[in-house]
């Protein structure tokens, strides 16, 4: 197994230890949490750090496997650098959807987690990557990358559609939609 890149392994760090200390200081998390805008609780940094939380250790767990797997080999890729930008821009547009589609609803539950950024990731992944073969968990069927992304994506569409899990399925399209803008920009300006 290769070793695992620097931002990887921060973030995953970062991600674990934070879990750590918010579960011995239940407390201490709220103000980190990304809160609807209505609720009198949103503030200007949690647009980011909401993605360092976790709701419990199976959240915890599946989002630093996906990380692990997508995040490790494009950062081999890409370098510090603009791996850090998906990411950031991955958890910032997960945030503004999930803060327009809390407004729209009339939710004032917040969010947590690092799914949006994943998301981000696995759409980067499929875009650079879209022939290579992955086997997800479930199913454990062996598929393209650029299938098994579009089965995601829409999944997380029909889920969002009819959620009532408490799960943020548009949070998760919205780093889709970040990662996505991101490479194209990014593409854009390379041929300039």
């Amino acid at each position: 197994m290769p070793p695992i890149p620097p931002v990887t392994k921060a973030f995953m760090l970062a991600c674990v230890g934070l879990y750590c200390l918010f579960y011995l200081v239940p407390g201490l998390k709220e103000p980190f949490e990304l809160w609807p805008l209505m609720t009198g609780n949103f503030l200007p940094w949690q647009p980011l750090t909401y993605a360092f939380l976790h709701g419990g250790e199976f959240h915890l767990f599946f989002n630093m496997l996906g990380l692990w797997m997508f995040g490790s080999e494009l950062e081999r890729v890409w370098g510090a650098k603009r791996y850090t930008q998906i990411l950031v821009a991955s958890t910032i547009s997960a945030a503004a959807v999930q803060l327009i589609v809390t407004f729209l609803l009339g939710s004032f539950a917040p969010t947590v987690g690092a799914s949006g950024a994943l998301f981000g990731l696995l759409l980067s992944f499929g875009m650079l990557f879209p022939d290579r073969i992955i086997v997800p968990l479930f199913p454990p069927i062996p598929m393209k990358a650029k299938y098994f992304v579009a089965i995601f994506g829409t999944l997380e569409l029909i889920l969002g559609l009819n959620n009532n899990s408490g799960v943020a399925h548009f949070a998760h399209l919205g780093g889709m939609l970040g990662a996505y803008l991101l490479i194209r920009y990014w593409r854009t300006a390379r041929r300039r």
